[in-house]
């Protein structure tokens, strides 16, 4: 398992990190449970979750279920809390269910940050994640209409400041000790970045976005920051939300699989879809190599990965995917793996 840096944390973490959002709805509290111990005997010291999970779907009477099932487990493994870095996020603006959808602020992080550490059954949070932008987000298939030309700078400078404020004092009571951010851009990353630096506040160590060999915005611009700013990508949906593993080819959709919940896979199930998965799988048949472990072992090959964050429903699809650190890709491989990506650029 390779080991990469938390940004400028000192923290190293697994090149596969256990992303939990199914814990409570798909993934019953057993098999969770059987999960995160698979998980850290196979090397894997880095957990992913947020305060609104599970998905698939979100429901206001299963928010904060999954931080409770890692909270048993923790409960359950007091001795081992040490053994792993532990990342969970804060809702903001429009999501209803959670604070009635009210922004990221000071008045929020404090009760939030409690409120996941009770749930999470732990003293502190190694990675303190804001889960989307207070001003909007060009992610979740928004990048086709986003228009940034409504923003108000200064308010969003307000909020930076006002935020990692609040932030500090929360590493200062020891609550948190790393914070990141998620579904961001290149220009809202810098803004946050310089802000810290300005004031001696808390560092952003990572970006989670989404990435997978169907979603490569990041590698336009926020792929330098990242290299130049130590800020490395999590990247959450690897596998494309399952596409890439050829499952959901000629309209298949297995029964209990993440399609037969949310069948447009949050904006994921494109018309353009399954040529772009064709290609990838057939490069894995060529080479040999399982597509899930090629689709997985891809992201270890990017400069400014940190970790790879992947689900997975079922304990035998853990311990398939598990696979895929000890698979190498060719030099040949990987310049087809780009030329499908010409091919089939942005297939959603």
């Amino acid at each position: 398992m390779q080991m990469n840096p938390l940004g400028r944390t000192g923290l190293t973490v697994s090149e596969l990190c256990l992303g939990t959002m199914t814990f409570g709805t798909q993934t019953p509290e057993s098999e969770s449970h059987a999960q995160i111990d698979m998980a850290l005997a196979a090397g894997i010291n880095f957990v992913d979750t947020a305060e609104m999970y599970p998905v698939n779907p979100v429901r206001r009477e299963t928010v904060g279920r999954s931080e409770e099932i890692i909270g048993t487990w923790n409960a359950g493994n007091p001795a081992r809390r040490a053994d792993y870095v532990l990342a969970t996020k804060h809702s903001g603006e429009g999501l209803a269910i959670v604070r009635d959808g009210a922004p990221i602020s000071s008045a929020t992080i404090a009760t939030t940050i409690e409120g996941s550490l009770k749930r999470l059954q732990t003293d502190y949070i190694d990675l303190y994640q804001f889960h989307w932008p207070n001003r909007g987000s060009y992610m979740f298939r928004k990048n086709w209409t986003f228009d940034p030309s409504g923003q108000d700078r200064t308010e969003t400078l307000a909020h930076i400041e006002d935020a990692l404020g609040a932030l500090q004092r929360e590493v200062d009571k020891g609550t948190i000790r790393h914070f990141g951010l998620s579904n961001e851009s290149a220009w809202g990353t810098a803004q946050w970045l310089a802000a810290s630096q300005a004031g001696g506040l808390p560092r952003v160590a990572t970006i989670q976005n989404e990435y997978s060999l169907l979603c490569r915005m990041y590698d336009t611009d926020l792929a330098e920051l990242s290299v130049n700013e130590d800020v490395g990508l999590l990247s959450f949906s690897p596998l494309g939300a399952g596409q890439l593993t050829g499952k959901y080819l000629d309209g298949a959709i297995p029964e209990g699989s993440r399609k037969s919940l949310v069948p447009e896979l949050g904006g994921r199930a494109s018309v353009r879809v399954d040529a772009a998965v064709r290609a990838y799988l057939a490069i894995a048949q060529k080479h040999g190599i399982d597509p899930v472990h090629m689709a997985l072992a891809w992201c270890r090959y990017r400069p400014f990965m940190a970790s790879a964050i992947f689900g997975a429903t079922r304990l035998a699809q853990l311990e398939h995917a598990l696979g895929s650190v000890d698979v190498a890709l060719s030099t040949e491989l990987l310049g087809e793996i780009d030329d499908a990506h010409r091919a089939h650029p942005m297939p959603y």
